[in-house]
């Protein structure tokens, strides 16, 4: 007998029949003798629809009232799926967070889950499945919160580590993990088996088959994951510590992303403090800076600076740095049209010639690189959006993905 949590995505339980069709693989489960939480997001698309109709009663709708709002979706599915369960026989329960408690800290809209109380669950499942919410919790001021898109893979980890689960299984819409994106690379394989280090580079980097935090959780507490179908009986992929990486392959994967922007600061007086001036303020914005090149000046007095941002945040950078009185440059340069291409690969440690291998397909292909940020495990550029898809195909068949 082992304790299971199993969490399915909004495309998993978009419609009743697939709601039905959910119950049905939960109940292969229970009849094994698993101990099972489940855990859910809202229906495909619905969460999309509440914040349309925030919009349409202001633009800048109160973010606590968003957290409400937004909450129902994933209260909606637990329900209906709970219902079904009962339609099959399975004793169920949905719990709303509060009820559990979920326990979170932090921001409306992006809270992260700290704590909650184990033993109503616990009990329950001894003789029936429960069914949670994902993506959100309660603050200990008693407020209803969420904690950000795509929330719920990091509300299954935080599960399966508080209850001490012996497996972690995310439900999507795909097989498992790939290569790259399957829907638009259709030679991108699936990968039986990834590090926690490889597969938090790939989610970062724009791989959306499962939450950055929730690998990073999973790391952490050595929570064993699995990613794998809902639709299909197929095997999927196998999320596990670094003791198993495999260091044959030089790149597991290549992940892109279009929501970045890139931003330069031309002829800003070199002295030391300035860089410190001039990221303080995002910092405290909670802006997230990403890549950072920096450039001297011949005359060694002046340099530029070019960092990149996501792209939903160059307006409020621009305004902040417009407004920043501690630093002085010349002019302030920016280009929202860009997209991050990255390769993953643990092999990349032990293999020489990798970054000259990226660069020299690149430019074969005529894709000018316009930042570059590495690590042990990862090279990621910036290049022209509209140039993203062929440095991606064409990435991945020099590095043999195909």
């Amino acid at each position: 007998m082992m304790k299971k949590v199993l969490k399915f995505g909004g495309t998993s339980v978009g419609t009743i029949e697939r709601i039905q069709h959910v119950a049905k693989i939960i109940k292969r489960d229970y009849d094994a003798g698993n101990k099972i939480i489940v855990v859910v997001s809202a229906m495909a698309g619905q969460t999309n629809d509440l914040i349309q109709l925030s919009k349409s009663i202001a633009n800048d709708f109160s973010k606590r009232e968003l957290d409400v709002l937004l909450s129902t979706g994933e209260q909606i599915t637990c329900a209906l799926l709970a219902g079904a369960l009962k339609k099959i026989n399975i004793n169920a329960q949905s719990w709303l967070n509060w009820q559990i408690p979920i326990l979170t800290e932090g921001d409306h809209t992006n809270s992260r889950i700290v704590n909650m109380n184990v033993s109503k669950i616990n009990n329950f499942i001894n003789e029936g499945v429960a069914v949670v919410p994902g993506f959100q919790g309660i603050s200990k001021n008693g407020e209803i919160t969420t904690i950000g898109r795509g929330g719920s893979d990091a509300s299954a980890v935080a599960f399966a580590k508080l209850f001490n689960a012996d497996s972690c299984e995310i439900y999507t819409d795909v097989d498992g993990v790939f290569s790259s994106d399957p829907n638009k690379i259709p030679v991108a394989k699936k990968i039986d088996r990834i590090s926690y280090d490889e597969m938090l580079e790939l989610s970062s980097l724009g791989a959306k088959v499962i939450q950055s935090s929730a690998v990073q959780t999973a790391m952490m507490y050595n929570i064993p994951l699995q990613v794998r179908s809902t639709f299909t009986d197929r095997k999927g992929t196998t999320i596990f510590d670094h003791e198993n990486i495999d260091y044959s392959k030089s790149v597991t994967g290549v992940a892109y992303s279009k929501n970045d922007a890139k931003i330069t600061l031309i002829g800003v007086e070199d002295k030391p403090g300035i860089a410190a001036n001039i990221f303080e303020p995002l910092n405290k914005a909670q802006i997230n800076v990403d890549m950072v090149i920096q450039n001297i000046s011949s005359d060694q007095k002046t340099t530029d600076i070019t960092f990149t941002i996501k792209r939903d945040d160059l307006k409020m950078t621009k305004d902040i740095l417009n407004n920043n009185q501690k630093i002085k440059y010349k002019n302030i340069t920016h280009n929202d049209k860009v997209a991050k291409v990255s390769i993953v690969g643990a092999g990349m440690v032990s293999t020489p010639g990798v970054t000259y291998k990226m660069f020299k397909a690149l430019a074969d292909d005529k894709i000018n690189i316009l930042a570059i940020s590495t690590s042990e495990i990862k090279l990621s550029v910036i290049i022209d959006e509209e140039n993203t898809l062929n440095a991606v195909k064409k990435l991945h068949t020099i590095f043999e993905l195909d």
